[in-house]
């Protein structure tokens, strides 16, 4: 049984070096052997966990999708209405990218393997799909509720998703950008600027 867990505990130490690797040098210009270097172990060990590169960005992207996922389930059963579960998930998503900023930086790898047809396993359209359709759903809620203003439909879901993402993404090429403060101002524009007012 120990063996097990320690089995588990060399792989993620693996792939927390190639996500670092990755970050600091770009999906491209990586090798096995700089993950090994970076791991500490032989090259033959990181094959023993995986297969390629290509699965190190595979399983790099699993954890960002299932960290995806946890904070998408949260806003969807979380307490209060649908514009305050909206802004929760504003909050969530900066949160989860500012804490794990090299994961964050291959982002850019991943978009382009996707891009590329290269992302074997790794669904990125659907990570983006899902992240519209939560906002859509909290959207749909706030409506139900009275408090959303007129007109709002699921184009506002992607714009919400696209200041989000672009935020993030300007971190990304400029790390002096300080993407955690960024939440407030996201949510005063995108979720209290679709918030119906009251009449007089």
């Amino acid at each position: 049984m120990g063996k097990r867990v320690d089995s588990a505990a060399r792989r993620e130490m693996i792939l927390r070096a190639a996500v670092r690797v990755f970050a600091r040098q770009g999906f491209a210009a990586t090798r096995v052997d700089d993950i090994a270097g970076e791991a500490g172990v032989a090259k033959g060990s990181v094959y023993l966990y995986f297969d390629s590169r290509d699965a190190l960005l595979a399983a790099a992207f699993e954890t960002y999708a299932a960290q995806s996922q946890a904070v998408v389930q949260q806003a969807r059963t979380g307490a209060g209405d649908g514009l305050e579960r909206l802004a929760s998930l504003v909050r969530s998503v900066v949160d989860m990218v500012a804490a794990e900023p090299e994961l964050a930086r291959i982002l850019i790898d991943l978009w382009a393997a996707g891009r590329q047809g290269d992302a074997s396993g790794m669904d990125i359209p659907a990570v983006y799909r899902e992240y519209r359709a939560v906002v859509a759903e909290l959207l749909a809620d706030a409506e139900a509720e009275g408090i959303l203003r007129a007109g709002v439909g699921e184009g506002h879901a992607a714009v919400v998703v696209g200041a989000i993402e672009g935020c993030v993404l300007q971190w990304i090429v400029d790390p002096a950008l300080p993407v955690a403060e960024l939440a407030a101002p996201i949510v005063e524009l995108c979720v209290e600027g679709l918030r119906r007012r009251e009449e007089g």
